[in-house]
C-alpha cells in the first residue's frame, strides 16, 4: 500500500470516527448531559488523565432515565446525574459532609453539607473514581465529551450547508443549457455575490438573521453556492453540445428531460468533488464565527467556541484546553479535503 492510499484510508477513518461521535455521541461520552454541559466549577482546568473521586449517589425519581431515542435526539440527558467531587467525608448526626481538596491547589478545602436531598447509593456512600482523560475546562466540564459533542455541530453544518449550495445546481445548470438572457441574468446574480468576501457575506447575513445554529446553517450555505453555479454552468454549455443532446431535440423530448435524463448525469462528478471541499470550507466557517461569537452560542460545545473560550491560555500550562479543539478541526478538514481529492482523481475530474 503506497501512502497516498494510507492517507486515504487514514482520512475515511477519521470522517468514520468523528461521524460515530457526532451520531452515538451521546451514549459514548463521559458527560452524557445535553451539550456535554454538567458544570463543576470546582473541578476547574483540571489536567488531562486526573482522577476524581465522586460520592456515588442515586438519582431522583425526577431524573429518571432518559429513553434512547430521546436522549439520541437530545444529543443527552435532560439533567445531569447526581454527583458530588468528594476527598473524604463524615457523617454527623445524621447529616453527611463531604470534603473536597483540589488535586491541584490541595491547599484549597471545599466542605459541602445538606446533601440529604440526595438519596444515598446505599445504607454506606460508595466514592467511584472518574477519569478526565483530556481534563476540563474553566467550567469544569470534561473536554473529552465537549470535542465530541462539538463534533455533531461541525458535520451537522457542513452537511447542511452543502445542500443548500446544491441551489448553485439548479442555477448552473439553466444558465449553461438555455445561455442567452436566463445565463446573463444568472451570471450577473453569480458575479455580485462572488465579488463579496465569502466571511464579509457570512458576518453580514448573521448579522441580518440574529445568532445561532440555524442561522449559521443559512449563512455558510448561501455563500457557497456561486463556485458550484460556475463550474456546472460550464459544463452544461459543454454537454449541450454534444451529439446525444442534439438528438434528443431532434426527437422532440422537451428541454426538462434532456437536463434531468442527460445533462445532471454528467455533471455530477465535479459537483461531488466540490461539495467535499465545500464541507470542509463549511466547518472552518463555522469554527470562524463561533470564535469571533457571531456563529453557534453558549453553551452549545463548538469547537471554535472552546477555543475562544480558551485562547488566553496558550502560553500557559491549560495550552490544551486551546488546542485540542483545534486540532479537532484540523484533522475533519484535512480528511474531508484528502478524500476531495481523492474523488477528483477517481472521477477524473479536470480543474475547473
Amino acid at each position: 500500500m503506497n501512502s497516498k492510499k494510507a492517507f486515504q484510508y487514514v482520512a475515511v477513518c477519521v470522517i468514520f470516527t468523528f461521524t460515530v461521535f457526532a451520531i452515538a455521541g451521546a451514549f459514548l461520552r463521559p458527560d452524557k448531559t445535553i451539550n456535554a454541559n454538567n458544570q463543576q466549577i470546582e473541578l476547574a482546568r483540571l489536567a488531562p488523565l486526573t482522577s476524581i473521586n465522586f460520592l456515588s449517589l442515586k438519582m431522583q425519581e425526577s431524573q429518571a432515565s432518559t429513553e434512547w431515542y430521546k436522549m439520541l435526539f437530545l444529543g443527552g440527558y435532560g439533567s445531569s446525574k447526581p454527583c458530588i467531587p468528594s476527598s473524604y467525608y463524615v457523617i454527623k448526626g445524621g447529616q453527611l459532609i463531604n470534603y473536597f481538596v483540589h488535586p491541584e491547589r490541595l491547599d484549597t478545602l471545599i466542605e459541602t453539607r445538606a446533601l440529604n436531598e440526595f438519596i444515598l447509593a446505599g445504607s454506606v456512600p460508595q466514592q467511584k473514581a472518574t477519569t478526565f482523560w483530556l481534563g476540563t475546562d474553566k467550567f469544569g466540564r470534561d473536554l473529552l465529551s465537549r470535542l465530541m459533542a462539538g463534533s455533531c455541530i461541525s458535520l451537522a453544518v457542513g452537511l447542511v450547508a452543502v445542500l443548500i449550495s446544491l441551489l448553485g445546481l439548479t442555477l448552473g445548470l439553466l444558465a449553461g443549457y438555455f445561455g442567452g438572457k436566463t445565463d446573463a441574468i444568472i451570471m450577473w446574480l453569480v458575479n455580485v455575490v462572488w465579488s463579496v468576501p465569502t466571511l464579509l457575506m457570512v458576518i453580514a447575513v448573521t448579522f441580518a438573521l440574529g445568532k445561532g445554529f440555524v442561522q449559521v446553517f443559512i449563512a455558510v450555505g448561501l455563500t457557497m453556492w456561486v463556485e458550484v453555479a460556475r463550474v456546472v454552468r460550464g459544463e452544461a454549455m459543454r454537454i449541450k453540445e454534444r451529439t446525444f443532446i442534439k438528438s434528443g431535440l431532434v426527437l422532440g423530448y422537451s428541454h426538462l428531460r434532456i437536463i434531468l435524463k442527460h445533462v445532471l448525469p454528467n455533471v455530477w462528478a465535479p459537483v461531488i468533488v466540490i461539495s467535499a471541499a465545500n464541507f470542509a470550507t463549511a466547518i472552518l466557517m463555522e469554527a470562524g464565527l463561533s470564535f469571533l461569537g457571531v456563529g453557534t452560542q453558549v453553551p452549545m460545545p463548538s469547537w471554535g467556541g472552546i477555543i475562544r473560550d480558551h485562547y488566553a491560555l496558550l502560553t500557559t500550562s491549560s495550552s490544551f484546553l486551546a488546542i485540542a479543539p483545534g486540532i479537532c478541526i484540523m484533522l475533519l478538514v484535512f480528511a474531508f479535503m484528502l478524500i476531495g481529492n481523492w474523488l477528483r482523481d477517481s472521477l477524473d475530474v479536470k480543474q475547473a
